[in-house]
């Protein structure tokens, strides 16, 4: 594989970007190497500059569910971009992408487009203690909800491949707003509002971790964050950016069978482009301005091309998408476990649907603390012998494969192979 004009275009890189990216995970430092800088996508394959050619597992970090370039996600681009990029103003796109997000997410009665889930999780925090008169509120370790101050502490994925606990920058009586719980661990949080929940606005989590690799909630954990909310008076935030229309048509909320107060999307929703969007019960949201007193604006928000992208996107998600994704994903984890096994390497994994966590260890893998508790150093070498294969993985062990109607059986068969040599490579 050779890599030399990614390799070339990175040093260019370094020299007027922030550690030549525009998102630290990109930068390869958990994996070693230099990123490759990608050139075209199509269907389940992504190109580099240098022509080599991948089974792509990141997919843009989730939102290709449908791979890449797919004909009626770039026909309808087409015809968006020809007929005006920006307005400023209401267009019919962004009306029905509205329409459309309320009618099958269960909670959501009205929602507001922003353009980053970071925008909407900040957001739907400022509505909660809006709504509560309280400044307090739960979150959990390895959750991430964005780069806000207040989400900054413990927070997954990015912070934890770079073993930060905590932000700099971010002021220490922002942080202590924030109690930061066990994910999964219940008994922490019923202890937390038996003696702060008068103070707490808000419990806000991803319900379908996929921050700290992929983790699923407990049986029994969301439901007893729904009744703990319900009995002190704080609103109970979903995370949706990532599982949002990903792990099932009306997302973790339907899965689950959970009510939040409030929901946060991204995404999956935007198509490939950026986008946010939080919404919930209409009380709430008619905090909101123009309608009450929580200010929130933005000048590309509800943009007619991301809602197109999003729109075309959501038009193809059938029954049958779904049992693509899910078979295409189950066929995955169990070439990976079967492997492995063969192998020798100590490997478990987390599933729900088209979210693959896939950990370096013969435990089960529960929370923030099992993820980092895992033999993730295996990672970087694995990752380095899979791209010499031709797949893509997260440059990370704390981030998801995420996988798209597009994937195959051949895809499958293909990774299975170049899994078995990967793990052959660790075991020797």
């Amino acid at each position: 594989m050779k890599t030399e004009l990614s390799e070339k275009l990175y040093g260019e890189a370094e020299r007027v970007m922030v550690g030549g990216v525009s998102s630290p995970v990109r930068a390869f430092r958990a994996v070693g190497g230099s990123p490759l800088f990608m050139a075209r996508g199509r269907g389940s394959k992504v190109w580099d500059v240098d022509d080599n050619r991948y089974v792509d597992y990141v997919l843009s970090w989730g939102p290709l569910i449908l791979g890449h370039s797919h004909p009626a996600v770039t026909k309808a681009l087409r015809r968006a971009i020809a007929a005006g990029v920006s307005f400023g103003a209401p267009t019919i796109p962004e009306l029905k992408l509205a329409q459309r997000i309320c009618s099958t997410m269960p909670a959501v009665e009205k929602v507001r487009f922003v353009n980053s889930g970071t925008e909407a999780t900040m957001s739907a925090l400022r509505v909660a203690r809006a709504y509560t008169k309280r400044n307090r509120f739960v979150k959990f370790e390895g959750c991430y909800h964005g780069h806000a101050d207040p989400f900054l502490t413990q927070a997954g994925s990015g912070m934890a491949t770079f073993d930060l606990p905590a932000s700099a920058g971010v002021p220490t009586a922002i942080g202590a707003e924030a109690m930061t719980l066990e994910f999964n661990d219940i008994e922490a949080v019923e202890d937390a509002f038996r003696h702060h929940g008068d103070e707490l606005a808000a419990v806000i989590v991803e319900p379908v971790a996929g921050n700290m690799g992929m983790v699923p909630p407990a049986p029994g954990f969301l439901q007893r964050l729904r009744r703990l909310c319900d009995e002190h008076g704080s609103v109970l935030i979903f995370d949706e950016v990532i599982t949002g229309f990903r792990v099932a048509p009306g997302g973790a909320q339907e899965l689950f069978g959970i009510k939040p107060d409030l929901t946060c999307l991204g995404k999956v929703i935007g198509g490939g482009f950026p986008v946010g969007a939080y919404g919930g019960r209409r009380e709430l949201m008619q905090m909101i301005s123009p309608d009450g007193p929580v200010y929130q604006a933005g000048t590309l928000s509800g943009n007619p091309v991301s809602m197109t992208a999003g729109l075309a996107t959501l038009s193809q998600l059938d029954r049958r998408a779904y049992r693509r994704l899910e078979a295409a994903s189950a066929g995955l984890e169990s070439a990976l476990l079967e492997e492995a096994s063969a192998c020798g390497v100590p490997v478990t994994t987390n599933r729900v649907g088209s979210m693959l966590g896939m950990f370096f260890t013969d435990a089960k893998v529960r929370n923030y603390r099992d993820a980092k508790g895992s033999n993730y150093k295996l990672y970087p070498k694995f990752h380095r012998t899979m791209l010499e294969e031709g797949f893509y993985l997260p440059p990370s062990a704390f981030e998801t494969i995420f996988l798209s109607t597009s994937h195959s059986e051949r895809d499958i068969a293909a990774t299975r192979s170049g899994a078995r040599r990967a793990f052959k490579g660790l075991a020797g």
